[in-house]
């Protein structure tokens, strides 16, 4: 087991690491999502609660890595948290996914045939939020925050990252936003979030795997 993993696994869900600025952060997102409610802005709620669970299932297989090779998850988070939900999750990135598929849906024209630089919009604004997200993950990395154990998942082989740690994210986002009715974009997000609790009743609950 790498030093990283064994610190991050030494911190996981420890209830004694609680910091106050949780709460204010919670209140922000909730602001946030009762905002868009307010605003009837539905699409908004559903793409963020889409991203936010594309989320939940990358870290739910970062976690089964772990379970399984007991060296390295893909990333982990073994520095400084209010509360590691799993062992490359944290309350503070939680609550930021949270966030960010709303705040990907505000800059969207609201044509969406329209290109930009000759590319479709929706695929345009994933592809920047997609690089933008990666740089700031290769920050994060080089500071220690988020620690990277395998030479397939780094800053010198980012494709990988690029594609599957994000760049679906926003894909699948923005697509329910587009949903055309309610119905659609709640069934979606319904079976996306469903799935990862499901996932998260088996292998947290029931296995005690991750």
């Amino acid at each position: 087991m790498t030093e990283s993993a064994a610190q991050a696994l030494s911190i996981l869900r420890d209830p004694s690491r609680f910091e106050w600025y949780v709460i204010p952060l919670l209140l922000v997102v909730i602001y946030v999502y009762h905002n868009e409610i307010r605003l009837k802005n539905y699409s908004a709620v559903f793409a963020g609660l889409a991203l936010w669970g594309c989320d939940w299932f990358n870290e739910i297989w970062n976690a089964l890595v772990f379970h399984f090779t007991q060296y390295a998850p893909v990333w982990g988070t073994p520095g400084d948290s209010a509360f590691v939900l799993l062992i490359g999750l944290n309350i503070e990135i939680s609550l930021m996914f949270l966030l960010l598929g709303v705040a990907a849906t505000i800059i969207l024209p609201g044509d969406r045939k329209l290109k930009i630089l000759g590319i479709p919009n929706r695929l345009f604004f994933a592809v920047v939020f997609t690089t933008l997200a990666v740089i700031i993950e290769i920050i994060l990395n080089a500071i220690g925050a988020l620690t990277w154990e395998y030479s397939w998942w780094s800053a010198r082989f980012p494709w990988l990252l690029w594609l599957f740690g994000y760049f679906y994210f926003f894909v699948v986002a923005y697509l329910v936003y587009d949903m055309k009715t309610i119905r659609a974009k709640a069934i979606t997000v319904g079976a996306i979030l469903g799935f990862d609790i499901a996932c998260l009743v088996v292998f947290m609950g029931l296995l005690g795997w991750i």
